[in-house]
């Protein structure tokens, strides 16, 4: 890794003047600067939990805006003005994301939202951003079904993620028993039904060899539940878990895999929210082998990945610093809505929601990522390795980026269904069988899920 005064140096190099050193040079030749330097600052608001079981994850999402916004008013700002980071703590409590979101519309009036990770969270927030019509921009994998004209979904869907993994494992690792284990809310109960219908369609897999498990945010005692994969596993067929276990619940859950002898020899365990930073400052021993499925790994060779790193170290000023998948999403995010405030000439809602359609922008893996009519991006997959330093050796990757699907193909009141916010479509859910757009918004069907 470069060392920091080649990063100084590079920054140097690279960067322009910002609106402060142009109005000192400006007066220092007796000429005012420009009236655009003295507008209101544009606001850029920031939803994740800094405290609570998910800070562990989110935290770091947080400190990733901050410093994409910096690096923007480095470069002179946008449209002529700065920006500013206005950030609410949610703390890891759903119905609070919802009452933060409306706070930073209503009153911090903030241009667009950055943030929520779990779905649930992001459910409770959709009714909030389409009643006032903000932006949202959802950095996290997530289970699909959905899609909402005021949220961008930077994270991968079922299909950028869940199903391929499943399908290296059957295909490379010849899997076939599954354990499909999740914390207890909307997202691994989706994505798991989800794996479990393309499970039988596809590969003919028996109910006998599907196991399904859920356990509480923060849950801890593992002794009970890992015994039985292990029982489960042991019954002759190739066993793999693949777990959509979220925030610090993990780290029991591996040590606890470790106690009882199993390795990733055994039961390879894919995990969708297991990335460098979960992995960080914990001893990664009993992970060594354990994969895990994302779009962006840290150890991707890659110049423009290397330039994040180095920003990114020199933001948190520290050397030991780790970058993950979220927070490339969230570069993908702030840079396509960026383009679409230059594109539209103005941070106005609906004019941005139009412009960002087709916006194309370089991710961290070599090629680019296209904002899709569907408010969905096209990501690579990629299968990594856990190693013994805490990061990922690519196992496996999609030969090209893969378009998000907002619904799964493998659900019966899905599978005719697609989004397109192009006008005059302008629909999230259109059945394509019926030639009609469904009745209930995003919002609406978010309630209803939220409510079972």
């Amino acid at each position: 890794m470069r060392t920091m005064q080649t990063r100084k140096e590079n920054r140097v190099k690279n960067s322009t003047l910002s609106p402060r050193w142009l109005a000192v040079a400006l007066a220092s030749l007796g000429m005012a600067a420009p009236a655009l330097a003295q507008e209101d600052p544009i606001k850029v608001g920031i939803l994740h939990s800094l405290s609570g079981t998910m800070a562990i994850s989110e935290s770091t999402l947080k400190d990733t805006v901050e410093m994409l916004i910096e690096q923007q008013n480095e470069q002179g700002g946008l449209l002529g003005r700065q920006l500013e980071a206005v950030v609410v703590d949610p703390a890891s409590n759903w119905p609070l994301f919802a009452e933060r979101a409306r706070e930073l519309l209503e009153q911090k009036e903030v241009d667009v939202i950055f943030g929520n990770w779990t779905s649930v969270s992001r459910k409770a927030v959709l009714p909030v951003v389409e009643e006032l019509n903000g932006l949202l921009f959802y950095p996290v994998q997530y289970e699909g079904e959905e899609s909402s004209q005021n949220v961008f979904y930077t994270g991968a869907a079922p299909n950028q993620q869940a199903i391929p993994a499943v399908n290296y494992l059957h295909d490379q690792v010849g899997v076939e028993r599954w354990v499909l284990a999740g914390t207890d809310y909307v997202y691994p109960r989706t994505t798991n039904r989800i794996l479990e219908a393309y499970l039988k369609e596809e590969y003919g897999v028996a109910d006998e060899d599907i196991m399904v498990n859920y356990t509480p945010f923060g849950h801890s005692d593992w002794q009970n539940i890992v015994s039985e994969i292990n029982r489960f596993g042991s019954e002759g067929k190739k066993t793999a878990v693949v777990s959509t276990i979220n925030g610090d619940a993990n780290v029991p859950f591996y040590r606890e895999l470790s106690n009882q002898g199993i390795d990733a020899a055994d039961i390879p365990v894919v995990a969708f929210s297991v990335g460098e930073q979960e992995l960080s400052g914990i001893d990664t021993g009993p992970l060594v082998g354990h994969l895990a499925a994302w779009n962006y790994f840290m150890s991707v060779d890659n110049d423009d990945n290397y330039d994040f790193i180095d920003a990114w170290i020199e933001h948190t000023g520290d050397e030991e610093s780790v970058t993950n998948d979220p927070m490339e999403a969230h570069y993908i995010g702030f840079n396509m809505w960026a383009e679409a405030v230059r594109k539209a000439g103005t941070t106005e809602v609906d004019a941005v929601k139009d412009a960002i359609i087709g916006v194309t922008v370089p991710n961290l893996t070599g090629g680019y990522a296209a904002m899709m009519p569907n408010h969905h991006i096209t990501k690579p997959v990629l299968i990594g390795e856990i190693q013994d330093n805490g990061q990922f050796d690519v196992v496996w990757q999609t030969p090209s980026t893969v378009a998000g699907d907002a619904w799964s193909d493998y659900l019966p009141g899905s599978r005719d269904l697609i989004a397109d916010w192009r006008k005059p479509m302008a629909c999230g859910n259109f059945n394509v069988a019926e030639g009609t757009c469904g009745g209930s918004t995003a919002a609406e069907e978010a309630e209803a899920a939220l409510a079972e």
